[in-house]
């Protein structure tokens, strides 16, 4: 059984940057997607950035941005370590929700209900 915990976020001003990190445990599929939502108050959970680790022959590694976040959000990932990292730069009150991270097995959309594992989401306040 794959599970995910979730460190970093917080609180910061407008311009500020902040880190989450993700560490998966059990996450033995070959080929594998994990990725950051959000979801702020009242709104629906959205995606932020995701990395689809392929299976090293035909099925190649690829990142994904959502626009919102593309040039200010860079997601890294560690495949001995199974840690997803988002180092969030020039930040906006905007940025501001719960982040979950997420896994799943094989392709890799953003969209939340194609993933069936999740962490408990951290808090990123982002004050103007």
């Amino acid at each position: 059984q794959v599970q995910l915990v979730e460190s970093g976020g917080g609180s910061v001003q407008a311009g500020g940057s902040l880190r989450l990190s993700c560490v998966a445990s059990g996450l033995t599929y070959n080929t594998y997607c994990m990725g950051w939502f959000r979801q702020a108050p009242g709104k629906e959970r959205e995606a932020v950035a995701r990395v689809y680790k392929g299976d090293g022959d035909t099925l190649h590694d690829d990142t994904f941005y959502e626009d919102s976040v593309k040039g200010r959000f860079t997601i890294s990932h560690d495949n001995a370590k199974k840690t997803l990292t988002l180092l969030m730069n020039s930040q906006k009150p905007e940025d501001t929700a719960i982040y979950y991270c997420a896994a799943r097995a094989g392709v890799c959309y953003g969209i939340p209900s194609t993933f069936n594992t999740w962490g408990q989401g951290t808090q990123v306040t982002v004050s103007s």
